[in-house]
């Protein structure tokens, strides 16, 4: 007989049901991110960005050279998923990759003059996607609060 705890029933004595689908904290992450991440498509298509691309650039102007591994860790990305992403910046560019003088087996990113300047096109995203959302500000500063401390929970 499975013992069931009063925290395990609804208001009304129902037992919950904890493998219900919209119960579940990963499909709720998965969809929002895929619809989240859906509407900076049409917003990065004029500047000629994916979305994954768009984060390498942001932590580029942030923060430029940046090593590739310290580019990964940043991105919370596998340096084998960042390398094809490096290669199409570079083609387009936006990027540099070149090895450091200080030690040949450190493969520093640069931004071009090119890269530098799509910065200022980017400072319309953040607002072009907060407008698309239709959420107060407060909501989803709050939002992106709850994510990082489950982001942090949930790191290795």
């Amino acid at each position: 007989m499975t013992h069931v705890h009063r925290s395990d029933r609804t208001d009304v004595g129902e037992p919950v049901d904890l493998l219900k689908l919209d119960r579940q904290v990963c499909f709720a992450l998965a969809v929002a991110a895929r619809n989240v991440i859906a509407l900076y498509r049409p917003v990065l298509e004029p500047m000629g960005l994916t979305h994954p691309q768009y984060l390498v650039m942001l932590a580029l102007w942030e923060r430029s050279p940046l090593s590739v591994k310290d580019l990964a860790g940043l991105l919370a990305l596998d340096p084998g998923t960042l390398s094809p992403l490096l290669k199409r910046l570079e083609a387009a560019g936006l990027v540099v990759r070149r090895r450091s003088t200080e030690d040949e087996r450190v493969l520093a990113v640069t931004l071009t003059d090119e890269g530098a300047s799509l910065r200022a096109q980017a400072e319309q995203v953040p607002p072009a996607i907060i407008a698309r959302l239709g959420m107060p500000l407060s909501e989803l500063e709050s939002l992106h609060a709850s994510l990082t401390s489950v982001i942090a929970a949930a790191r290795p």
